[in-house]
């Protein structure tokens, strides 16, 4: 044998050695992006997955498709052989279970399962694109005493109109609370999740129908100028104080 050869040879099995310990050694940790291959309707997920202590996780999703942006991930759950997590923010009106992602990591860099959603499956593939980025879960804060009370609008969509009547609760030594309705067919009451005032800018979130409200308050004008946010869809709206408080309602 050529001694020149032997070096080279020998080295082969520390690089093996290497590359098998860094595949086994790969984590979920990171931003993955690719595609959930909904049947005509091709759907772009991102995730950011990051540790949250010694054996927990965190972690949040933007779907730009469904207008979805930095979305807390809940019951995130890592074994050595699956990631698995639920999207609230795509649960939807009559949906009962939350949609979930079961998956597993095929390779070193790419993830690859099932988006499961009101008992349909769709196959998701995604691949780290960088270091994870969460977004931190927002709070509600308090609000303004002129924003108390209820506010109502109507807007258009698909052709029907719809009636919405937005009624905004401060609470002592705690944060505000929103009731939200909006009467077009039938009547829905969209549970809330996250209400946040910043300087004359109001925002609504309720992400387990996928709706949201953004607007900018007009004190002068007794009026929240703004856009709601419905699934993918988005259209003006403008509420108008219908019944002003003087504070201090809980």
């Amino acid at each position: 044998m050529n001694p020149l050869l032997r070096p080279i040879r020998a080295s082969c099995v520390p690089l093996a050695l290497y590359m098998a310990l860094c595949y086994a050694a790969d984590t979920p940790q990171g931003r993955w992006e690719g595609q959930v291959q909904i049947p005509g309707a091709p759907m772009t997920l991102i995730v950011d997955l990051a540790p949250d202590g010694p054996s927990s996780w965190t972690g949040s999703v933007i779907i730009p498709g469904m207008g979805v942006k930095g979305a807390p991930l809940g019951d995130i759950v890592v074994t050595d052989s699956a990631i698995t997590f639920n999207l609230s923010a795509l649960r939807g009106r009559g949906v009962t279970q939350p949609t979930r992602v079961n998956a597993r990591l095929a390779e070193p860099g790419t993830m690859v399962g099932q988006f499961e959603q009101a008992g349909n499956t769709a196959a998701v593939a995604l691949k780290r694109i960088g270091p994870a980025q969460v977004e931190p879960a927002p709070k509600s804060t308090a609000i303004a005493t002129d924003l108390e009370g209820a506010w109502v609008g109507r807007y258009e969509m698909g052709g029907y109109a719809r009636d919405v009547t937005l009624t905004l609760s401060n609470h002592p030594q705690a944060a505000a609370t929103a009731e939200l309705q909006i009467a077009g067919k039938r009547i829905n009451k969209v549970p809330v999740d996250r209400v946040v005032q910043d300087a004359q800018f109001l925002r609504i979130e309720a992400p387990r129908d996928a709706v949201t409200f953004e607007g900018r308050w007009r004190a002068e004008a007794g009026e929240i100028q703004g856009s709601i946010q419905v699934g993918p869809f988005e259209v003006p709206l403008v509420l108008r104080h219908s019944s002003p408080t003087t504070g201090g309602k809980s």
